[in-house]
């Protein structure tokens, strides 16, 4: 009797392990249940939003759901973070577009109310655009140590698109590292800030390259170097600041990422998913033409290693924003 009973506990048991695991892989296979959130912590029309909105179009055709893209603005994409970061209704399904703004934001504004890198789930980096150091054309600096050299000697002037902005931090970055005298002069978007560069009446911009690329060809604009890592595709003549071998300027690569994060509570197969869909999104002709549209680069990299990067990024743009007295309280 004990035999039998023995046998059919496991007959039981193993049908029960045997079901287990087959619901838990349905679950895995099923997601998403539901239609995904995409939040942009911007308005419309802006880098964030237009991105944001390709990725979406080709994103619901490998999912084979709907992915809805909503805005969500306010204090340089704070709002949008904080709330996510709060979690609540549909958060397995919800992601985020981020920015430099997610890292620029922790170090600008100290008493927000989660933590940038261990309150989300880093899935995948979209997008880089490297910044380019330009000068107006009849501008007497050639390169970036005639430029440095001048900047120890009298006061210079920076525009930006606004205080925070990759634009503004990159001239931050430039003079903690080179120890130059640079006043940062803002602007309200790099719309405004194009002409007083173009005209003169300031010295030096750390633009994106697609706002300023146009100008830098006709010869309006004068490059002198590239602040990513690698010289760009887009400006093959232009050095890196890395190359200009002096004054800590091999600290200095910035780019504009743009890479999309959920909460952490977001389930592991989402995570899975979302990557593995969205790969397939990055070798579309669609998203190549639309990046180079851009004078972007693809992004590489994604999981833990995107989450060390944005790890790093938030400490150097603490220091930064702290020896700038940039710090909103």
């Amino acid at each position: 009797m004990k035999k039998i009973l023995n046998v059919l506990c496991a007959a039981v048991c193993g049908g029960a392990v045997s079901l287990s695991l087959s619901i838990s892989t349905a679950q895995a296979q099923e997601w998403p249940t539901d239609d995904v959130r995409l939040v942009v912590p911007y308005g419309p029309g802006g880098t964030t939003d237009v991105l944001s909105r390709r990725v979406a179009d080709l994103l619901q055709e490998e999912l084979g759901t709907n992915v809805v893209v909503e805005n969500r603005p306010g204090a340089g994409s704070t709002v949008a973070t904080g709330r996510l970061a709060r979690g609540g209704r549909d958060i397995d399904h919800t992601i985020l577009m981020a920015s430099p703004g997610h890292t620029i934001g922790a170090a600008i504004f100290p008493d927000l109310t989660y933590d940038p890198v261990e309150d989300f789930v880093f899935i995948q980096n979209m997008i880089d655009i490297p910044n380019v150091m330009v000068v107006p054309a009849d501008s007497p600096y050639n390169s970036v140590l005639e430029f440095v050299e001048a900047a120890k000697e009298q006061n210079m002037t920076f525009s930006h698109s606004g205080v925070g902005s990759s634009i503004h931090m990159s001239g931050e970055l430039f003079k903690t590292l080179t120890e130059t005298n640079l006043t940062a002069v803002p602007f309200s978007g790099s719309g405004a800030a194009l002409p007083a560069l173009l005209g003169g009446d300031v010295d030096v911009s750390f633009e994106n390259i697609p706002t300023v690329l146009s100008h830098i060809q006709t010869g309006a604009l004068k490059a002198l170097a590239v602040t990513s890592a690698e010289r760009s595709e887009y400006l093959p003549d232009v050095p890196t600041m890395n190359e200009s071998g002096e004054y800590n300027l091999d600290q200095f690569i910035t780019t504009a990422w743009f890479g999309l994060i959920a909460h952490n509570s977001f389930p592991e197969e989402a995570t899975a998913a979302m990557q593995e869909a969205l790969q397939e999104v990055m070798k579309r002709e669609e998203f190549t033409s639309f990046v180079e549209q851009l004078g972007a680069e693809k992004g590489t990299i994604a999981g833990d290693e995107f989450k060390a990067f944005i790890t790093d990024e938030v400490a150097r743009w603490d220091e930064v924003a702290a020896k700038a007295g940039i710090r909103q309280e």
